[in-house]
């Protein structure tokens, strides 16, 4: 009977014992390890490895930019990424399961799930517009290449309209600089016609048809990838992780074969020394670093949820970490490689055409394109790309979600019915998706991406630290990753948990207070009631954990402060001999002393709760 039951346990695991069932066979398992490794990278390279970095390293210092970058990597970035990791892996539960180890703060897994909501809604319109423009590309001519449609402006000045092929004949630097109303096709394509741009926040108009259709075909993309979870999304993600290196290697080759590549190239890189000083430089450094690793988004517990109990989770935290901080590095070069080319064209400095987020993705990179041989086929490759990278992060927030959801209901009924708990999270995201394809979509859009997942990250990620390191204990921790590994975090990164790690999260926090500015849309400034509601999104993450933490309480038995947390807050149980079997019912409602035997823990006659889940 023991025997029987140990096999049922967290893969019968006690300390100093190697797991004896490394697969879960209720929830499933990557393929390969292969395929967690392609998914991760996926999760961490994002939209904003193309559209943020490049413009972050030139703004701030340039090469002189990459030493607080690493620097950052090192210290907060690939730590924070081991213990999301191996935090995951060794519950193999979502980021609400794994607080069973710590049940006062489970709110913190809730902070991640809504953070993650939030992202899933915008970030699949993302999507959708580079699907939009990856369906316009295939034609001839692209439609923002000259000033003579419907939707244009006298204000319009293409580089290629018959009225400026000779350069001669009108200086265009002079141009630029004293028609202050000049505006490019390609912006004017994005804010005219794509997303025929309202006035006001508030004023929503109409839904923009195409957008929706094409939000439409992007959840369904992410659904069907998804249909068998980690099965089917492990096998796209060969694909979907891989190609898009593919695309920037074609586009790095073409690139720097233009005039004025080497210019784009030299102004991205040049250090400015000057600025190592600056706290703005390693500010913009460590939040760089802790956004595109995705840290506190909850997709990194639940992809390593899906490993086998003894992978080396150390190992692939410093591949994927390391990985994608090589491709912000190497999407500068071709990015800059393009801007380079359209300043030398245009004959202006490259400050001029250089911007970050959207404007970046749908106006200048689309505008440069305009300019090159057989642009259409480079268009259709660059938004293929920005499609592909953008699949990857959705996958694992999707997953997040529905893994969450169906570990935390954990009945036999639910993981049979997976697949509808998926249909029913993209439907709802398709939904909610909605008002971001109207009128005034891009500004309600460009508020949750700067509100409902920022600060709240890293409260979640500091609070999450601290709970593991202090309540939970970091020798305790440091045991399970040696029971779970074969050997225990190496020194730095205890050193880094329980001390650097917090401190530098401590520092994003303070910068993002002392740097905020309220947001505005090019010469759109936002109302008070949008900031408004754009800090209630921030906080409707973060105030889980003090509302769950105050229901556990009064949920608990205890005459005292002290005795009601100790009951979530205590990692380890005592079991006296002769009280085992009441210990274990008391944890999980199991009462067979078979389970209790072959989860008690050799030393101190304890029972590790993390072990008893399937009992």
């Amino acid at each position: 009977m023991a025997d029987k039951c140990s096999e049922g346990l967290l893969n019968g695991a006690v300390p100093g014992e190697r797991g004896k069932q490394e697969k879960s066979v209720k929830r499933g398992n990557w393929g390969n390890q292969i395929e967690f490794v392609l998914t991760s990278v996926g999760y961490a390279v994002g939209l904003g490895n193309v559209w943020r970095f490049p413009y972050l390293c030139y703004r701030n210092g340039g090469g002189a930019f990459m030493f607080p970058y690493f620097i950052m990597l090192v210290f907060c970035g690939i730590p924070l990424f081991f213990m999301e990791l191996s935090f995951g892996q060794f519950a193999s539960q979502g980021c609400l399961g794994v607080w069973r180890v710590s049940p006062m703060f489970k709110g913190v897994g809730y902070g991640m799930m809504v953070v993650s909501t939030y992202i899933g809604i915008y970030y699949n319109v993302v999507i959708c517009i580079a699907f939009y423009y990856f369906f316009v590309s295939m034609t001839r001519v692209l439609p923002w290449t000259y000033c003579s449609n419907p939707w244009n402006t006298p204000d319009c000045v293409g580089v290629l309209d018959g009225n400026l092929s000779s350069r001669a004949a009108l200086n265009i630097t002079q141009l630029l600089n004293t028609t202050q109303k000049r505006t490019s096709p390609s912006e004017e394509y994005w804010r005219r016609y794509v997303l025929n741009l309202s006035d006001d926040i508030g004023n929503l108009g109409e839904v923009r048809l195409p957008l929706l259709g094409c939000l439409g075909v992007s959840w369904v993309v992410v659904f069907l990838c998804l249909i068998k979870g980690v099965k089917s999304s492990g096998k796209v993600v060969y694909f979907t992780a891989t190609f898009p290196y593919v695309v920037l290697t074609i586009l790095f080759v073409r690139g720097i074969t233009l005039e004025g590549a080497v210019t784009g190239i030299m102004y991205y890189l040049t250090p400015q020394w000057d600025k190592i000083l600056n706290a703005k430089v390693w500010g913009d450094a460590a939040s760089q670093i802790f956004y595109s690793l995705g840290c506190a988004w909850g997709g990194l517990i639940t992809m390593a949820s899906y490993n086998k109990f003894n992978n080396n989770c150390y190992r692939d935290s410093i591949i994927i970490s390391i990985t994608n901080c090589a491709t912000s590095v190497y999407a500068g070069f071709v990015i800059f490689s393009i801007l380079g080319f359209m300043a030398n064209h245009l004959g202006v400095d490259v400050s001029k055409v250089a911007d970050h987020g959207p404007g970046l993705a749908f106006v200048a990179y689309p505008e440069a394109l305009t300019l090159l041989p057989i642009s259409p086929l480079w268009s259709v490759l660059f938004f293929f790309m920005l499609i592909l990278l953008g699949l990857g992060t959705q996958f694992c927030l999707l997953e997040t979600l529905v893994t969450a959801i169906v570990d935390e209901v954990g009945n036999e009924w639910i993981i049979r019915k997976k697949t509808f708990v998926t249909l029913g999270v993209a439907v709802a995201g398709f939904l909610l998706g909605v008002p971001l394809t109207t009128q005034a979509g891009i500004y309600w859009l460009l508020l949750m991406d700067n509100y409902a997942a920022s600060f709240s990250l890293v409260v979640i990620s500091c609070i999450m630290c601290v709970a593991i390191m202090y309540i939970y204990g970091h020798r305790n921790y440091f045991k399970d990753i040696e029971m779970m590994l074969g050997f225990p975090p190496p020194l730095f990164f205890q050193i880094c948990w329980r001390f650097i790690s917090p401190a530098i999260i401590f520092f994003i926090l303070v910068f993002t207070v002392i740097q905020y500015r309220p947001i505005s849309y090019n010469d759109y400034v936002y109302p008070t009631w949008a900031i408004s509601i754009g800090f209630l999104m921030a906080l409707s993450s973060v105030i889980c954990i003090p509302i769950y933490a105050i229901y556990k309480v009064c949920r608990s038995e205890g005459d005292t402060l002290l005795e009601v947390g100790g009951q979530g807050l205590h990692p380890f149980v005592y079991v006296p001999p002769g009280a085992a079997i009441k210990a274990v019912h008391d944890l999980t409602g199991a009462v067979s002393s078979g389970c209790v035997q072959a989860a008690r823990i050799r030393h101190h006659m304890s029972v590790h709760p993390w072990k008893l889940l399937a009992c």
